[in-house]
């Protein structure tokens, strides 16, 4: 089974991103404080080098899901009613004028 893996400048390049963008969103997901569109993503990633501290690689896939959760769906707006007129003084329920003794 291989996993196509990409370099952080080519997943930034896909999701339209800086690197720089891309290193924060990753460290902010492995804090557990990374949200996309209100819904809180975790990013898996590979990190090569002795005791992970080497280069950054995300699967293919991985980047292809960030992508859909970005994706906004439009919606049609309802259409809007045109507002009634209402009658001049529609509260009063009284006969106006002076009251006849």
């Amino acid at each position: 089974m291989s996993i196509e893996l990409l370099n952080t400048k080519d997943a930034s390049q896909k999701l339209g991103l800086s690197v720089c963008t891309l290193y924060s969103w990753v460290a902010a997901s492995k804090a557990g404080n990374f949200a996309i569109r209100g819904q809180q993503v975790v990013i898996e990633h590979y990190q090569g080098g002795q005791r992970g501290q080497g280069r950054i690689m995300i699967p293919a896939r991985e980047v292809d899901r960030l992508l859909d959760l970005m994706r906004v769906t439009l919606k049609p707006t309802p259409s809007r009613q045109v507002p009634t007129r209402k009658p001049p003084l529609q509260h009063i329920t009284a006969p106006l004028g002076r009251p006849d003794d």
